[in-house]
């Protein structure tokens, strides 16, 4: 399996829930409202035997008019069209801003006109219901009533090589996907197991739905991809997108 990370560069984000783009060389972290969490956004794409998968979505930003995700896509050599399946980890606005697409004349429609999205149908929901600032509904719409779209009830299996699993620790309805081929396991568990550093020291954090609950998490998840040589992806680590224990120290 090829892994690619698709970097949408590195922002902070404190209590008011935005997301400014920041530039270490050229900026003071200190200078940002106190809290500040300095974060990368980034999907990922796994070019396995049988799909071109996009883990997450990024926060749906456009660059000249072009969608920040296609660009990013297309820089990997990859056509949207080409992706097959999308797994959602949740609707967080960093996470599944990308979704959908609005042009003008062709009304709303799902961002990936070929793939299959796959979300947990309680999430869908709960986002609807929680509503603004965790959540975009205006942006969720195209999600809604889409045949495009398969909508999970609890855990199980897609296509005998992906698993998935309602996890319910960062937001009520999160879930998690370990993808395995060739003796190969990849983990993505979004934002339960965000950062490396998050995964190596006992942290709990306070903008977790269950915070207690995510740490134990991530301790069981360390434990089990160490022994079984998982490969993690990171999808908020300005430095370690991917740590693979197979080949990491």
């Amino acid at each position: 399996m090829k892994i690619i990370p698709l970097s949408e560069g590195t922002f902070t984000i404190d209590q008011t829930k935005k997301f400014v783009p920041f530039d270490d060389s050229a900026e003071d972290l200190k200078a940002r409202p106190a809290g500040s969490l300095l974060v990368e956004i980034q999907p990922f794409v796994i070019i396995s035997s049988q799909d071109i998968l996009l883990l997450d979505m990024g926060l749906g930003f456009e660059i000249n008019g072009t969608l920040q995700l296609h660009q990013n896509l297309m820089n990997a050599g990859i056509n949207p069209s080409e992706v097959t399946k999308v797994l959602l980890t949740h609707l967080h606005k960093d996470h599944a801003g990308a979704a959908g697409i609005e042009r003008a004349g062709l009304g709303e429609r799902l961002s990936l006109p070929n793939a299959r999205y796959y979300l947990q149908r309680t999430e869908l929901a709960y986002a609807f219901e929680k509503g603004f600032p965790s959540y975009i509904t205006e942006e969720l719409e195209c999600l809604r009533n889409n045949n495009q779209v398969e909508l999970l009830d609890g855990s199980g299996m897609i296509d005998s090589y992906i698993e998935y699993a309602v996890s319910g620790a960062h937001a009520p309805h999160h879930q998690v996907f370990w993808i395995r081929e060739d003796g190969k396991t990849i983990f993505f568990g979004g934002d339960e197991a965000p950062q490396l550093q998050q995964m190596k020291h006992r942290f709990a954090a306070k903008y977790d739905y269950d915070g207690k609950k995510a740490m134990e998490l991530r301790q069981q998840w360390w434990q089990q991809g160490e022994k079984e040589k998982w490969t993690f992806l990171f999808y908020h680590d300005v430095k370690h997108p991917v740590w693979d224990f197979g080949s990491s120290k």
